[in-house]
């Protein structure tokens, strides 16, 4: 094993590529500043270019939220499989403190009346005599308010420290000449379990609190449960992309071929499960046809029907038919050139999540605002995510399923 290989250093291409991706991304933020108006509507406050940055900021959150879910659910099962690759789902895990602080920094502008993303953030919006006044928000408004704030603080805070503490004990174990009793091991068992059950419950009440609320009228009871499936169908074709990136460039040798099939396997699956909610919800809906269920998909079906039908075939069809051999989920380029696909598939999925709620029969289709917001949190992304990668050696040292992750075959 090529022991210089172990400790990553980010190739001059990539850090080049991460920063030109940032400044055309905040290039193209200040001109959407610029052109998004309406000069007819004086409420109109640039909703489509705060739109496309909650979506950018929201989905690489949402990644890094994810994959600190696919580490603690390799902790919480004892999964021996993925150890190789470990330091990768770690890597892509600590973006979530930065996607927390930048969501943050969003809600308070919204609160500071900044922008109008969230309805019920208006002023006098639960005042009857005020000219904002919805009566069905502030039937809700209790909900809302004080208590939506403490709530967003705790889902923040929460999964800051799981992750942090997940990764800090996996990284002082290898401090160790030898983990005897395996103790940050059995540590990060415990708080993996844990982290289920808090994950379980925050990441539907989260994506209510944050995304379905944009669409204050409507509700879904499996909304969170697709969200989910987004999110991390979203944070497994990173993940694997890395792996597979890691490995052209040399490092990674010791991850098996194996395990590089079964992050494929999971892409698969996590498609067809994103894949099932995304028509049970749309179905549900139309097959009972009540009134306040229904405009979320009246508003999709007028405006972004073409958005809503390439969403469907791009994250369904494409990786059913590109990833059902065996051998695909073994060949590089497939699963990079499918991953692209798919990543980009996803984030679009994001798009047509914000866009009716906020900017609703205005939008006129997909242009270089939403390409720019994208490159802007691409490129931190990356940026972010590749400075995880040095910190520590991309192998882990102490941990008890190492040798069954350096044998593994299927």
């Amino acid at each position: 094993m090529n022991t210089e290989k172990l400790n990553f250093v980010i190739p001059s291409k990539a850090k080049m590529l991460s920063i030109a991706l940032m400044v055309i991304g905040l290039i193209c933020i200040a001109l959407m500043f610029a052109f998004d108006k309406q000069a007819d509507d004086p409420e109109y406050h640039h909703t489509r270019a705060w739109a496309n940055i909650f979506a950018g900021s929201f989905f690489f959150m949402a990644i890094g939220l994810a994959a600190a879910f696919f580490l603690g659910l390799q902790y919480a099962a004892e999964a021996g499989w993925a150890t190789t690759v470990k330091r990768v789902i770690e890597g892509v895990a600590m973006y979530v403190q930065w996607g927390v602080s930048i969501l943050l920094l969003f809600f308070i502008l919204g609160q500071l009346q900044v922008h109008h993303i969230y309805h019920w953030m208006l002023s006098g919006v639960a005042d009857a005599g005020s000219q904002h006044y919805d009566k069905v928000i502030a039937d809700k408004i209790g909900y809302f308010g004080v208590f939506w704030w403490i709530r967003t603080i705790l889902y923040m805070i929460g999964w800051s420290w799981f992750t942090w503490k997940l990764v800090k004990n996996s990284r002082e174990a290898d401090k160790l000449d030898k983990d005897t009793n395996n103790s940050f091991h059995w540590k990060n068992i415990k708080l993996g379990a844990w982290f289920m059950v808090v994950f379980a419950v925050t990441s539907s009440t989260s994506s209510w609190d944050w995304v379905m609320s944009i669409d204050t009228h409507w509700f879904s009871t499996l909304f969170g449960w697709y969200t989910f499936s987004g999110m991390w169908i979203s944070a497994l074709v990173t993940i694997t992309m890395l792996v597979v990136w890691l490995k052209r460039l040399g490092y990674l040798e010791y991850v098996t071929e194996s395990t590089i099939h079964d992050l494929g396997k999971w892409m698969f699956a996590i498609s067809f499960l994103w894949t099932y909610l995304y028509f049970s919800q749309f179905m549900l809906i139309w097959y009972s046809d009540i009134p306040e269920e229904v405009v979320y998909f009246q508003t999709r079906w007028e405006s972004y029907k073409a958005l809503m039908w390439t969403v469907f075939f791009v994250n369904f069809a494409f990786p059913m038919i590109m990833l059902m051999s065996r051998d695909s989920k073994r060949n590089f380029f497939f699963l990079m050139f499918v991953g692209t696909i798919i990543f980009i598939g996803h984030y679009l999925d994001v798009i047509m999540i914000v866009m009716p709620g906020t900017v609703g029969h205005a939008w006129t289709g997909l242009s270089w605002m939403e390409l720019g917001s994208f490159l802007f949190f691409l490129g931190l992304f990356l940026f972010v995510v590749l400075r995880n990668l040095t910190k520590a050696p991309l192998l882990v040292k102490n941990h008890p399923f190492l040798e069954e992750s350096l044998h593994h075959t299927t």
